[in-house]
């Protein structure tokens, strides 16, 4: 029985495992935590003291993993995280020349942001109002 989501994964070249290392702790507030020495490089991020996102090195020989067919679409659209204060959000994101649209949902209670990472994973921050 799932009780919850526990964490996303997402890999990289080294390269660019760094550059979303730095927007998901700069720019989104997460902090790079404890990482189990698991023989490869990478990085935990953590939110309220769980690592909800983890950065995996991509060997260079190393074929991108997607759908089992590679001729079907992927079906990945964003990663939806909770925060607070989207006043301040947006403040930062603009600091950091972050291009986000924003949106109000009455049905769901929700203040949203959408915007994407440095690779082009879609993100969603979520505002209670």
């Amino acid at each position: 029985m799932i009780t919850g989501l526990h964490h996303i994964n997402l890999r990289a070249p080294a390269e660019l495992l760094a550059v979303l290392r730095d927007f998901y702790r700069d720019v989104l507030g997460l902090e790079v935590g404890p990482r189990p020495d698991f023989g490869t490089a990478g990085f935990w991020l953590y939110a309220g003291g769980h690592p909800v996102l983890h950065l995996s090195t991509q060997r260079p020989d190393e074929v991108p993993r997607g759908p089992v067919d590679p001729a079907a679409p992927s079906t990945y659209d964003h990663t939806a995280f909770a925060g607070t204060d989207p006043e301040a959000t947006a403040e930062r994101l603009r600091s950091h020349g972050v291009r986000f649209h924003e949106s109000r949902s009455a049905v769901t209670g929700q203040h949203q942001f959408f915007l994407q990472d440095p690779a082009g994973n879609g993100v969603e921050i979520n505002f209670p109002f």
